[in-house]
């Protein structure tokens, strides 16, 4: 079910119903969903979402949602995304025991309080709060050293914002921070302006190389497996239909194969 469409090309708000999330994911059962991806239907509330007991992976992304309620029951969920929308607190998010990771870029977060509810999140290991690449970002981003802030904050987060603050490659990260201080300075002092020294500089790797990427959970991958063997079953059995019913009308037809009838 899409969302109908107002003046100006834009989706009116809408709630999450059980109609809407049968209708998008095709199951009956909302506690058998495992995957949904909602991006840029003018959610505002989510409604019923939190029946969804067994969500493993969640994209909100691009609506225009403000209160996080009803995830708060979503145990299993592992990978969310809500970024682009109009969030200013996460509190509900501390009862996502099974969180890994969390993009929150594009919202009106305005305190690293906001942060510290995440705290008892013990499986969290990837937070994004800016992306540069869509100019995304939280009103608290703009304080000099939220990074670090919140990496003192959440000691068993390993990525922020992209960037490796501990585990493997975060000894590198470190050395580039420390490379960058120092040209950082250089300009400074040497009267180089910094702009021309970005320009000059360019990414190594491509955005979101460096994010932590949770591994798959079995139940994704085994349900991913029974919708495709459900499916080519299906095809299979619409095939021999097929030929079936060919066979028939030749046989009513008595359709008799010349070779000679073929025009090339």
């Amino acid at each position: 079910m899409e969302p109908r469409m107002e003046k100006g090309n834009e989706p009116e708000n809408v709630r999450i119903t059980s109609q809407l999330l049968k209708a998008r994911t095709g199951e009956f059962d909302l506690e058998s969903i495992l995957l949904l991806k909602l991006r840029g239907l003018g959610i505002m509330d989510l409604g019923c979402l939190g029946e969804c007991a067994s969500l493993e992976w969640l994209d909100l992304s691009g609506n225009s949602i403000s209160h996080l309620g009803p995830l708060s029951s979503l145990k299993a969920l592992a990978v969310l995304n809500l970024s682009s929308n109009r969030i200013t607190s996460l509190e509900p998010l501390s009862g996502c025991e099974s969180l890994q990771s969390l993009n929150v870029a594009g919202n009106l977060l305005g305190s690293l309080q906001q942060v510290q509810s995440l705290a008892g999140l013990r499986h969290l290991e990837s937070l994004r709060f800016t992306n540069p690449m869509g100019r995304l970002s939280n009103p608290f981003c703009a304080a000099v050293g939220y990074r670090v802030a919140v990496a003192e904050m959440l000691p068993g987060v390993k990525v922020i914002d992209g960037e490796r603050v501990s585990g493997r490659g975060s000894e590198l990260y470190q050395l580039c921070k420390d490379l960058d201080n120092s040209l950082q300075r250089f300009s400074s002092t040497s009267g180089v302006g910094s702009t021309e020294l970005s320009g000059l500089s360019k990414p190594w790797v491509e955005e979101g190389y460096w994010d932590f990427r949770p591994a798959r959970r079995s139940s994704i991958v085994d349900e991913a497996y029974k919708q495709f063997s459900e499916a080519l079953q299906e095809c299979q059995e619409l095939g021999k239909r097929a030929d079936d019913a060919i066979s028939q009308a030749q046989r009513a037809l008595n359709i008799r194969p010349d070779s000679s009838s073929y025009v090339f």
